[in-house]
């Protein structure tokens, strides 16, 4: 982080609308807010560093009040509170204190002003996030959102991070419910912003796949007049979002359209090598170049196409989207290839599991030869029509020849009734691990098995369970 000053702060804070009656400050040991750096901002006493300013979150089972005299302990110099603690270190007393870390991240952001791109959608953002990535560091300093740190407090503590030698910042943005990227965006201000795709998730939060849309096009809010905005062309909301913009600067990326189609970036002659990847002509509104990806998957054409896009409108050429994607390494947990043994692939594809996700995961799994075997997790978060996504799944399963389906929990029952014979429901993974140790016995020659299922279905213990095993002893010896 920048280095800011106590006074920084509480001038910030007093000049927001946020805080129109300002910040009250109280100051120990007659210090001086002008004198005093912060080196840091902490919410988390577990990680704090001597020079921090603490920042006392409030949540439904949290209070980081309670935590004040710790984080003075070890070594934080001031603190953030809506309630006076009457501590021995300056404090700075404000209405809402989730408010305040999001007023800071933006200062922060603000006084280094990096070119800023901002990505959310219902799935594949993390990925396009990372190919984003890997691209603008052919360019220059490039700071990135870490892991799911993509929500309110996520976002303004990804800001904080921005320092003075940050060219770009590549920020993601999740939400489960309406308002959240509308706040969010506001914070970060991006000077080029995308949807990724609306899909069934977080339903809950959002009531129906329209409200899912329309909170995600939230994300333009942040955009100024010379904005620029790159859409899915070829997403069923794109005219919904398309009228929402009156920018003058407004691309689209297709994965199905031909270079003449109406779509700016788009793919051309797409092959899959023997690993997955694909290969293809990619055409641009600066040109075309040659691309060829490190990630399984054709789906990974159309998020390569995207953050080509982006990169593009922040300054990129094609040889740096060339080279950077040529340099892309996988994400934990998404169409993670790995050779169990001669006969056994296992795909690790447990990052998560929204619809979307799953449909492509099933479109990649289909191109493999051999036996296939999708072991599926409960997806989350579907609210009531949650059954009726998880028939959906199991019914394109057999739709695209996979030959078994393992599911684990209780609205992945729903897929294997869809899917019919060769389908086993679980109800417990020790359960689950037995039923695949039992059909790996049988005399397949290539076997090909896809974990994937929802953060809450944990099912990342399985591909560690298989990992760890010997799998060679589950296929039974010839002879």
């Amino acid at each position: 982080m920048i280095n800011l000053t106590l006074h920084d702060i509480i001038q910030h804070f007093s000049e927001t609308e946020l805080f129109p009656d300002g910040a009250v400050t109280a100051t120990a040991n007659d210090v001086d807010p002008r004198e005093l750096i912060i080196s840091g901002v902490s919410t988390d006493t577990r990680t704090i560093q001597p020079g921090d300013v603490f920042i006392a979150l409030v949540g439904p089972n949290f209070n980081g009040h309670a935590f004040i005299s710790e984080a003075r302990q070890k070594g934080a110099v001031a603190t953030i509170v809506s309630e006076s603690t009457q501590t021995f270190i300056p404090e700075i007393i404000v209405s809402d204190t989730k408010l305040a870390l999001g007023q800071i991240g933006a200062y922060v952001k603000q006084q280094v002003n990096p070119k800023t791109i901002a990505i959310t959608g219902s799935c594949g953002k993390t990925t396009v996030k990372e190919m984003v990535t890997t691209i603008l560091q052919e360019c220059g300093s490039v700071l990135a959102t870490n892991g799911n740190f993509n929500n309110d407090i996520g976002v303004p503590l990804t800001l904080l991070r921005i320092e003075e030698h940050h060219e770009f910042a590549v920020i993601e943005m999740g939400a489960n419910h309406l308002g959240e990227i509308a706040y969010t965006t506001k914070l970060v201000q991006p000077d080029v912003a995308t949807i990724v795709n609306a899909d069934a998730a977080h339903l809950e939060g959002f009531g129906s796949l329209f409200g899912v849309a329309r909170a995600k096009s939230e994300i333009f809010k942040g955009l100024g007049p010379q904005g620029t905005a790159i859409l899915n062309f070829d997403s069923q909301f794109y005219d919904f979002w398309r009228g929402k913009l009156d920018n003058e600067f407004i691309y689209s990326f297709s994965l199905n359209e031909t270079p003449c189609s109406k779509a700016d970036y788009t793919a051309e002659s797409v092959g899959l090598a023997y690993n997955g990847c694909a290969h293809f002509i990619m055409h641009t509104p600066i040109g075309e170049m040659n691309i060829e990806l490190t990630l399984p998957g054709i789906h990974n054409v159309g998020n390569a196409l995207l953050a080509a896009a982006l990169s593009i409108n922040v300054g990129a050429s094609l040889e740096h989207v060339r080279d950077g994607l040529a340099k892309m390494q996988n994400v934990a947990g998404r169409l993670h290839v790995k050779q169990l043994s001669e006969q056994v692939k296992l795909i690790d594809d447990t990052y998560n599991a929204a619809v979307g996700s799953v449909r492509a995961a099933i479109e990649f799994l289909s191109q493999f030869e051999g036996k296939r075997f999708l072991v599926l997790g409960d997806m989350a978060e579907l609210g009531d029509k949650a059954h009726y996504y998880h028939e959906e799944i199991g019914t394109l399963a057999k739709e695209k020849g996979i030959e078994y389906l393992f599911t684990l929990g209780v609205l992945s029952h729903s897929a294997s009734q869809a899917f019919g014979a060769n389908s086993m429901h679980f109800t417990t993974l020790e359960e689950l691990y037995k039923g695949i140790y039992s059909m790996l016995q049988n005399d397949y020659e290539n076997i090909t098995i896809l974990v994937k299922g929802s953060r809450s279905a944990r099912m990342e213990r399985l591909v560690k369970a298989l990992e760890e095993s010997h799998v060679q002893t589950f296929i039974k010896a010839e002879g």
